[in-house]
């Protein structure tokens, strides 16, 4: 006969057991105490959910839905990103695809409107997200540098043995939606340079302006030295990413620079991409310029977003990083 006491403490065991086995199918997440005890998915903005669903966050009580949503269309396609990373609601708002037609419709600007979509509908299945992600794009929130160096003999003086030095410079190009894009030479730092790669620096800058035109994900680019023999800088480049969507690396597959008639340029605004369309590599329209390949300072470019241009380490002195390896 068996005891109520036995009973009882069967009956115990029987929902400790219980208990022990549904501690492995409940997932414990610890940081969802900070929004409080009880958190629901929240349906999107403008979503097709009509039931009433309560959030517990102080910003999503205090900020309302429609102006959450104009602020997201100030943001950055990149900045997107990173807030999408904040909580649910923010991702699930941010994958609106109102955001990202917005961004390729202005990162391809030049391929025109009608263009994009049937891209859109032909080769990503009518997400723009995904053809943020996958379509090859140049970056315009920041610019491309390209660090080189090369080792000079120095003179002896006092010497047995000539001393050696290594050149380091650089090759900087910005972006712009419009086809346009700006090139400068330099020794200097990207932290130093980064305030003069605009439209409005002095011709003391040394920067020039010229045209690119992007084809899948080989950029053609061009531009005009002015001087007593004008001379045309063409640039062959091949964009890629270290990651889906980065578009942070370029190869520069070619340098040439060749002359060009004084009758074929008019002025500095001269569409001098389409001068130089259909020329040969070894070609040149002046015979004081000769045209020249240029096989050395060809390292990749890498980009440098501009809130990282003080702490990239490209600002590194030659004694402190000799040689840089893009990646």
């Amino acid at each position: 006969m068996t005891s109520d006491y036995a009973i009882k403490l069967a009956a115990e065991l029987e929902s400790a057991s219980r208990l022990r086995a549904a501690q492995f199918f409940v997932t414990q997440r610890p940081w969802l105490d900070l929004y409080g005890i009880n958190v629901r998915p929240v349906a999107p903005f403008g979503g097709l959910s009509s039931k009433p669903s309560s959030d517990t966050a102080l910003i999503h009580r205090t900020l309302p839905e429609e102006l959450l949503f104009e602020i997201f269309l100030k943001m950055a396609p990149y900045t997107l990103g990173r807030a999408s990373c904040v909580c649910r609601k923010w991702r699930y708002t941010i994958r609106n695809p109102v955001f990202w037609r917005t961004a390729c419709l202005k990162a391809w600007q030049i391929s025109g409107v009608a263009e994009n979509y049937r891209i859109l509908h032909s080769r990503y299945d009518g997400s723009w997200r995904k053809m943020w992600v996958l379509r090859p794009r140049l970056r315009t929130d920041g610019i491309y540098v390209s660090r080189n160096t090369y080792i000079r003999a120095g003179v002896a003086e006092w010497k047995i043995t000539n001393p050696v030095h290594i050149v380091c410079y650089f090759r900087y190009l910005r972006f712009y939606p419009s086809g346009r894009f700006l090139y400068k030479n330099s020794s200097q730092k990207v932290k130093d340079v980064v305030k003069y790669m605009n439209f409005r620096a002095s011709k003391a800058d040394c920067v020039f302006s010229g045209q690119y035109m992007l084809s899948e994900d080989k950029v053609e680019a061009a531009l005009l030295y002015p001087g007593l023999r004008p001379t045309v800088l063409r640039i062959r480049l091949r964009l890629r990413g270290t990651t889906p969507g980065a578009n942070n690396r370029m190869d520069l597959l070619s340098l040439v620079t060749s002359g060009v008639g004084d009758a074929e340029v008019t002025g500095p605004d001269e569409d001098i991409l389409g001068v130089v369309e259909g020329w040969q590599e070894d070609e040149t329209h002046n015979p004081d310029v000769p045209a020249i390949s240029h096989k050395r300072g060809l390292t990749p470019f890498v980009f440098v977003p501009f809130d990282e241009v003080e702490t990239s380490v490209l600002n590194l002195p030659v004694d402190k990083m000799d040689y840089f390896v893009p990646g």
